[in-house]
């Protein structure tokens, strides 16, 4: 009997201290909560720090370009209809960047002309019959920044991109991927020229 008496004092000793670090847990003390205070301001302090190294970036802008205004793409090649995924890639992503407004041509500081120059597409896979299954597909423009007056501000040439699509026995599908992989060259082209965009100056 002592036996089983000291076992169930053993497990009604572990028990309460269970059920005291539970209450503990749920139930932190004025000490821990003032850990998580602390740690709280730190992590706002770095998000403030953040945002300001942000805001820093407009500093490598020439003086006075404030808005910029881009038209639509000259379209030099083949391709019909290839400017406006490409006009609309640039428009998207400069007017999500903020650090310059997106603004109508009669409005703006400057002005992004864009040019593209060519568009080539290849095979690279083929199925054991011989008939392409996929293509790749390569992009070149030039860009060229100017102010209302005509003074050039900075322009880029000859600048490319590739990627590769699958095509299939549908034509729709075909041109549907083919369609797809000139909306991602235009949207990583412009990507990487916001990007130089507000570097190089």
């Amino acid at each position: 009997m002592r036996n089983a008496d000291c076992g169930v004092r053993n497990f009604l000793t572990i028990r309460l201290r269970i059920d005291d670090c539970d209450f503990k847990f749920r139930n932190p003390n004025s000490a821990f909560r003032n850990y998580i205070k602390v740690l709280l301001i730190l992590c706002m302090m770095l998000f403030t720090g953040c945002g300001y190294q942000m805001v820093s970036k407009e500093s490598h802008l020439p003086p006075g370009l404030t808005s910029i205004a881009i038209p639509t793409f000259s379209n030099q090649t083949h391709e019909p209809g290839i400017e406006v995924p490409f006009t609309q890639g640039f428009l998207r992503e400069f007017i999500n960047d903020r650090r310059v407004r997106v603004v109508d041509r009669g409005g703006a500081d400057s002005v992004l002309e864009g040019v593209i120059k060519s568009f080539d597409i290849y095979s690279v896979a083929y199925d054991r019959s011989g008939i392409a299954i996929e293509y790749q597909t390569t992009v070149v423009i030039d860009l060229i920044l100017k102010k209302q007056t005509g003074e050039i501000l900075w322009k880029e040439q000859d600048f490319s991109e590739t990627r590769w699509y699958r095509t299939s026995m549908s034509v729709l599908i075909s041109e549907s991927n083919k369609a797809a992989a000139i909306q991602q060259i235009g949207r990583f082209m412009a990507e990487r020229i916001r990007n130089r965009f507000f570097y190089q100056f």
